[in-house]
Order: C-alpha cells, then sequence, then structure tokens
C-alpha cells in the first residue's frame, strides 16, 4: 500500500477542563523542521501559557515521531497527543497543546485525558485526506522519440517536474510509487530513453 492519510488543512480547536485551557492546533507538515518550526510559532504566540506540548509523526511509513511533555509530568501530554495521531492513523502532523492552567490541579489521569481530548478535537475538526507515496523519475531521451514518450506520461497522467528538450531532451517526472515499476518499463521500453540519477 502506497496510501496514507493526513490532514488537508491546519485547524484548531478549545476545550475547557476544570478551568485549566487547552488550545489545540493540528497542522500539515512533512520534515522534523516544519514541524518544530510551527511548535516555535505557537509557543511565541502563546507565550503567556504555562505549557505548549506536541507530537509529531512523518512519513508514509509513520516511522518518524517525536513528542514532548514541555514541563508536563512525564508522559502526560506528548504521548496522549501521539496516541490520538496513531488512533486516527494519520501522518506528515503535528498536533500543538497549549495549556493554560486554571488553578485547580488535574493529577496525571486527569491530564492524560484532557491532552488526549485536546488532540482528538484539533484532528475532528479537519478534513482527512488519503495521499500517496511518490517516487521520481529523470532520464533523457532523443528529440525523436519526444511522441512516444508523451504517450506514456498522457496515458498514465504523470506530474512533469522538470523538462529539457533539445537534441538530447531530459525529463523529470513524479508518481504513485505502487506505479513506478510499470510506468518506469513502459518508458525503458521506447526507443532511445535512458534513466539517469
Amino acid at each position: 500500500m502506497d496510501g496514507y492519510l493526513t490532514l488537508a488543512a491546519p485547524t484548531k480547536a478549545v476545550f475547557t477542563e476544570k478551568r485549566s485551557k487547552f488550545i489545540s492546533f493540528a497542522i500539515p507538515v512533512t520534515t522534523r523542521e516544519q514541524a518544530r518550526d510551527e511548535v516555535k510559532r505557537i509557543s511565541k504566540e502563546y507565550f503567556d501559557a504555562r505549557h505548549v506540548c506536541w507530537a509529531f509523526m512523518l512519513g508514509a511509513d509513520r516511522l518518524d515521531f517525536l513528542s514532548s511533555d514541555n514541563g508536563e509530568p512525564s508522559g502526560t501530554a506528548g504521548k496522549p497527543i501521539l496516541g490520538q495521531i496513531n488512533s486516527a492513523e494519520l501522518t506528515d502532523v503535528v498536533i500543538i497543546v497549549v495549556r493554560y492552567f486554571g488553578g485547580v490541579k488535574l493529577g496525571t489521569p486527569g491530564l492524560i485525558a484532557a491532552y488526549r481530548e485536546a488532540a482528538r478535537l484539533a484532528i475532528a475538526e479537519g478534513e482527512i485526506i488519503q495521499c500517496h507515496k511518490k517516487e521520481t523519475f529523470s532520464f533523457t531521451f532523443p528529440y525523436l522519440a519526444m511522441n512516444d514518450v508523451m504517450k506514456v506520461i498522457k496515458s498514465a497522467d504523470l506530474e512533469i517536474l522538470s523538462q529539457t528538450f533539445d537534441n538530447a531532451c531530459s525529463m523529470t517526472l513524479s508518481m504513485r510509487a505502487d506505479s513506478f515499476p510499470e510506468i518506469t518499463g513502459r518508458l525503458l521500453s521506447v526507443d532511445g530513453v535512458s534513466a539517469t540519477d
């Protein structure tokens, strides 16, 4: 399966528990740097909050993830947020939960439940979309092979990332990972086409 689930756009939700206010954000990201930048941005915007806790999950295989309790008792914030990302089977997302302390301690079970609910609400606000793992393929071909190359591209509805046309032409295409072997095979069977790095 080359498909994976993520959010279509950033979302925001607000949740109150025993006078503590939790503001949660679910933001699509594709790199650790983007995730950290979003955490920094929200930390700066809500500089007066007691805690800014977060978790992210990256990659179609969902193997790159991290979470932070940001001063809350260990395992009471980041893990429940990450748990909600897992429950929704999402990836390429960071969820950030800002907490304003309301004067009443929630205790460990209360904190876990509150952060879990805040993350769940942020996800519920969004539209979950299915994406596909992509591969790129770069190749060269003689100008005379242009028609045959374009036939393959049009029939498979491929995205052209870059192209140069001269006596020797070159092109880089983006395609779904699950169709990569079949499409590259068709392209390489065209006279004069050869793959480049």
